[in-house]
Order: C-alpha cells, then structure tokens, then sequence
C-alpha cells in the first residue's frame, strides 16, 4: 500500500474499529453545540461557523498546496470575516438594506477567491482558489438560512437532521449489509446498501422534523431530504477524491477520532449550498429558510 493510496480496505476497517469510541465523544460534544449555536443565532452563531470555515480553509491549503501558505491563508481568512461580518449586519438591518449586505458578502467571497488565485502558486492555483468558496459557503449558507426569523432555526435542525442521519445510516447499514461498492477507486468502504440506508434515514429524520415542528406537505419534504441526502453523499465522495487526489488520508486532525473538520463537514457544505439556493430561489434574500421548508 503506497502512501498515495491511503485507504486500503483491511487497514481502514481495522483504524475505524480503533477510533470509533473518539468518534463517539467527537460528535458528542460537537452535534449538541452545533444546535445550541444554531438556537442562540446572532453573532455566537457566526462566531461558531466562523471558525468552522477558517479551519477549514487552513485544512484545505494545507492538503492542495505546497510551499509558504501564509499570504493564501491570511487573504482567506480576512475574506471570510468580512463575509460574514456582512451576512451578519444583514440581519440587524432595514429590510431595504439587507439585500445590499448580502449581495456583499456573495461579492467579497468572489473578491477573496480572485485575490487568492493571484497569491497562489502559478501550477496549484486552480485548487488552491476553490478552498476559499468551499469553505465560505461553510459559514454563509447556516447563516443566511437562520437569518429567516420565523423558520431558520427549524431549518438548520432539518439540515442537520438529514445529513446526520444520512452520514450515521449510511456507516451501520454498510457496514452491516455490506454487498457492492458505490465508486471503489474513490471510497473503498462505501456501499450501495450504506447509500440506501443513508438516504432512507435522512427521509425518516426529515419527517420526524416536519411532524415536530407542524410543517406540512411532509411528502415533499420527504422528497427535498432525499435529494439533500443525495447531495450529502456527493460532497463526502467530492472529499474522498480529493484527499486521494493529493494522497491524504485525513484533511487534518481537529477533531479526534474523525480525522480534519473537512471529513466531518464534507456532507453538510454540498447539502447546505443546495438547501440555501432552493430556499433563496422560493424565499428571497429574506426567507431562505421559509422558501426551504413551506410547501
């Protein structure tokens, strides 16, 4: 097994068995204070997902690129406490207003994704300038969905709910059915029967949400879990090839047990880019989370 390949089948299933206990507290600890920011909101919301979305872009550098990467991630960093420092001010302001804010961190992640494409090195700048919009969607899309009053609270637990129990199914109903692999040259552990699982689970979360929380048409959103779980299993295939891309086995070590913050995000970034452009595409700059929920 060369360092290039870092997944080998025997050795992973045998490191997951190792790790599963930290795995357990990791998530613990972090899935209890990702709700309770989630119902705090403001700026102990922003704080939190502020510092989700600078580690993550630390992890990304550190993974895609080589060299002296001070002058890349203090420009990414700068990048994404300007955004959302605007995303935040959006919602302590005018309605008129809010829309300009917003429109200006959308303008700021592109001004920070320019700058760090001319920063980078001349070979990796391609990848090295799509960390910065992978990792600011991480802070911008759970903000500009709690940003909505009246429903961005349910909407962040809705989001959670189907991307944890997508990622929880998928891992026990895999590894208990087991059968074909979905794309071994990219994840060898992950199996249709875990997929299916995962999605059925992401379903069933979703509607236990909606029940709880009296909303209604929970055929539809039944419907919108299942492609969000779909969406989710994509970004954790989208960080596999990555991390096989550039022979890591790990995007980093935040997070005991779970390896980088980015093996722990992979689904929730790709699920909460789509949630937020389906809720802004019903919802407005305003009513992101009810345009997700209310069908």
């Amino acid at each position: 097994m060369t360092k290039a390949d870092p997944a080998g089948p025997v050795d992973a299933a045998s490191s997951g068995r190792g790790e599963m206990p930290l795995r357990v507290i990791s998530s613990l600890v972090l899935a209890p204070l990702a709700v309770i920011t989630a119902y705090w909101g403001g700026w102990v919301l922003a704080a939190f997902w502020t510092i989700a979305a600078i580690l993550a872009f630390w992890e990304w550098t550190g993974l895609v690129m080589k060299g002296d990467r001070y002058a890349v991630r203090a420009a990414g960093i700068v990048s994404i406490a300007f955004m959302v420092m605007s995303t935040t001010l959006a919602g302590h302001v005018a309605l008129d207003l809010r829309a300009n804010l917003v429109l200006a961190a959308f303008a700021l992640l592109a001004v920070g994704t320019l700058v760090i494409a001319i920063l980078a090195p001349r070979a990796q700048w391609i990848w090295v300038a799509g960390g910065l919009p992978y990792a600011g969607m991480i802070a911008l899309a759970p903000l500009l969905l709690r940003s909505d009053a009246a429903f961005g609270f349910i909407a962040l637990v809705f989001l959670f709910a189907v991307v944890w129990a997508t990622d929880v199914l998928a891992y026990f109903v895999g590894r208990a059915v087991g059968g074909p692999r979905v794309a071994p040259w990219i994840s060898p552990k992950k199996t249709w029967s875990g997929a299916i699982g995962g999605a059925v689970g992401a379903v069933a979360a979703a509607a236990a949400i909606a029940w709880w929380t009296g909303l209604a048409n929970i055929d539809k959103i039944g419907l919108l879990a299942l492609v969000l779980s779909a969406v989710a299993q994509a970004g954790d295939f989208f960080e596999s090839a990555l991390k096989r891309r550039f022979g890591a086995k790990d995007s980093g070590h935040f997070i005991p047990g779970h390896g980088g913050l980015m093996d722990r995000l992979d689904g929730f970034v790709m699920a909460s880019v789509l949630a937020l452009a389906i809720g802004m595409a019903r919802g407005g700059l305003d009513g992101p989370a009810r345009g997700l929920l209310v069908w």
